[in-house]
């Protein structure tokens, strides 16, 4: 039977993208054994009551056995039944995963289910008879060792049904049931085309064959409700046996799905395929368009019209014309026809489904509640139609050409420049007894009262009274302004006078305070050394330098002075040391007085190298203000490890040894092993 005669039980219809994310095998265990670590307890002693020992490992054995079973019965739910789906999803799932190996693979984790079932079971029972803590921590280890196997064996399938939810959840959400147009025919002719002309999809289009290559679904909207278009992917000449996945895809929508029918056959031939080859698909496929409105369209009529057509062409076309077969013509470049064709299927399609609604077995009590009511005439009289006079009239008088021709307020919009630029005469229409009154300026009322009732003829001449004697007002206020101007700026120059001498007393006051409490005296003037060169610069420019001549030979000689008395105590210190003496040194034979000068000589030059060498903190320093500047930045560096108790670089910290998350509960039992 065919499915216009079926009515399928109802489907269970699956949201493909929602189900769960498989996990490998290895990641099964990892998720399961942690879980169980981290939801039980981890503590127990040799010391406990052996009941109490029994029942720790019975619950990590227990709690493991139900983590893998509610685990592998969400896959079975999630993933759907093939006798429970719909037959399109059925047979789709069969082209494109093959039914046996996806049944296999649930029938695996099924079979996997209740061994870890069987396995937990066994080895509760045993652990109820452990008479140690270690026999029954064996016999825990052995349980979920032995459930981690089973879990392992179903690698290939866990990996296969994780491929098969990531192809479901990219398949295109169909509903079989609905309203919907299947666009089929061979590769490139205008399928993908056409639905992204009638719907919102975005399908690839390109010039070569096979660009769609799955089912793809775009909707629309015809006559207030929903439709769905389903673009196909394109169908060769050959049997079924040697279809390939793409085609099946094609080959299975056609056969499961309630749906209007439209078949592309590309006139122009810039498919790369004739016309006859097209006719010929048509009619080997044509079982799969039984009792389904079918509609044949001519397309790119944009390159050659029908009639442009040979006669063994045309003679082909029109055998596909059948009963309940049309054929249309159409142009997806320039769209001609496009719209004729949607709802020539449409209309069809809800013509078909409203007759076979018709025929089914409740039909009968639906008639029963329902009632169309009809007039009926009340007697034989004939009544007319009733035009008013003056409306005859008017159209008389038209029609003969006196009164011109009546304009639409579109004409007029047009006329007047287009919306946007064109506003609706709200007078136009006004009923009056003088049409000269029309357009004249409607009075304002306000409070009761005609606004231009209360309005002073003199108006005008007192309003540029008033503009005189504001512009008189407005002169004088600005010469006034012009003279406070000139006030403020003399009592400015007189205030930065005063805050001048204010400022430079203040500067001389901090100046003599800091003089006053500094621990460093200033250096005096008598004291100071004096330069030749700047006393005569002082004569050059006139000034009396006796007196700083006078006090500079002065200094010098103190200065030849003292130099001459260190050079006296030196060689008498030398002279001294080089004696013969108990504290002086041994002669030595060959040696001479010359070389002992010399070697004093060294010796001294050495200790005034070693004292000119500047100190490390000195060191790569320009002069005084940049040593200055180096030791602030230094102080100001320390500051934030002062702060935080004077850890620095180079102090040694020692961090927690033993972190708690790591070593507690879990290592006294003699292992290392946390599972």
């Amino acid at each position: 039977s065919t499915w216009g005669h079926f009515s399928p039980a109802p489907m269970v219809l699956y949201n493909f993208k929602s189900v769960t994310v498989v996990p490998t095998a290895s990641d099964f265990v990892d998720i399961v054994l942690s879980k169980t670590q981290r939801k039980t307890p981890t503590v127990v002693h040799h010391v406990y009551a052996i009941s109490r020992i029994r029942s720790f490992y019975m619950r990590k054995v227990k709690f493991t056995q139900e983590n893998f079973t509610e685990k592998l019965r969400q896959i079975l739910q999630d993933f759907p039944k093939l006798d429970e789906i719909h037959p399109f999803y059925a047979t789709l799932m069969n082209v494109l995963y093959d039914r046996d190996h996806y049944r296999l693979a649930l029938s695996g984790i099924n079979m996997t289910l209740q061994l870890i079932d069987k396995v937990g079971k066994d080895y509760l029972r045993l652990l109820k008879f452990g008479d140690s803590l270690y026999r029954c921590k064996a016999l825990k280890r052995a349980a979920l060792g032995r459930m981690c196997t089973i879990m392992k064996r179903q690698k290939a399938s866990l990996e296969y049904l994780e491929h098969v939810r990531q192809h479901l959840a990219r398949l295109p959400s169909i509903d079989p049931t609905t309203r919907t147009l299947i666009v089929c025919g061979y590769p490139n002719v205008g399928k993908s085309s056409f639905m992204n002309r009638v719907t919102r999809a975005d399908v690839e289009v390109q010039p070569y064959a096979f660009t769609t290559q799955s089912l793809f679904v775009g909707h629309m909207d015809y006559k207030y409700v929903r439709w769905q278009v389903i673009d196909t992917p394109g169908v060769l000449d050959h049997p079924l046996a040697e279809m390939n996945t793409i085609e099946m895809q094609s080959i299975t929508a056609l056969a499961h799905i309630r749906a209007a029918i439209l078949f592309f056959i590309d006139i122009s031939g810039q498919c790369g395929y004739s016309v006859l080859q097209q006719c010929d698909l048509f009619r080997s496929i044509s079982p799969l368009f039984v009792n389904k409105p079918l509609t044949v369209v001519l397309n790119k009529i944009d390159v050659v019209r029908p009639e442009g057509l040979n006669a063994e062409e045309k003679a082909a076309l029109q055998s596909l014309v059948t009963d309940g077969v049309e054929m249309m013509a159409m142009s997806t470049l320039t769209e001609e026809g496009i719209t004729e064709v949607k709802e020539n299927a449409c209309d069809r399609l809800l013509a078909m489904r409203v007759e076979l609604k018709m025929t089914t077995s409740n039909m009968d009590s639906i008639r029963s509640r329902l009632h169309v009511a009809e007039p009926v005439a009340r007697d034989d009289v004939e009544r007319l139609p009733q035009i008013p006079e003056a409306v005859a009239l008017r159209r008389a008088a038209m029609e003969s050409e006196d009164l011109p021709a009546y304009k639409t307020l579109k004409e007029i919009e047009r006329e007047g420049g287009g919306p946007g630029k064109w506003s609706v005469d709200l007078r136009r229409e006004h009923i009056l007894e003088n049409e000269e009154w029309r357009y004249d300026a409607v009075p304002e009322i306000l409070d009761g009262h005609n606004v231009a009732d209360f309005i002073d003829p003199d108006i005008m001449a007192k309003l540029e009274a008033l503009e005189l004697e504001e512009e008189a007002l407005q002169a004088q206020f600005d010469a006034e302004a012009e003279a406070d101007v000139e006030e403020e700026d003399t009592f400015h120059d007189a205030r930065k006078k005063t805050l001048g001498a204010i400022r430079k007393k203040k500067t001389q006051v901090i100046i003599e305070s800091r003089l006053k409490h500094t621990s460093r005296r200033p250096i005096p003037r008598s004291r100071t050394k004096m330069d030749p060169s700047s006393i005569e610069a002082l004569e050059e420019k006139g000034y009396d330098t006796r007196v700083a001549r006078a006090r500079l030979a002065k200094a010098s000689e103190e200065y030849s002075q003292a130099r001459s008395r260190s050079r006296s105590r030196s060689r008498a210190g030398r002279g001294s040391g080089s004696g013969s003496g108990s504290g002086g040194r041994m002669d030595i034979d060959g040696a001479s007085d010359d070389d002992d000068d010399d070697r004093q000589t060294a010796i001294a030059r050495a200790k005034r190298r070693r004292n000119s060498i500047k100190p490390r903190t000195e060191a790569g320093v320009r002069d005084k203000m940049m040593l200055v500047q180096s030791e602030l930045l230094r102080k100001a560096s320390q500051r934030a490890m002062q702060r935080e108790g004077k850890r620095g670089e180079g102090d040694h910290e020692v961090a927690i040894k033993m972190p708690k998350h790591l070593f507690s509960g879990k290592r006294d039992m003699g292992t290392h092993n946390h599972r």
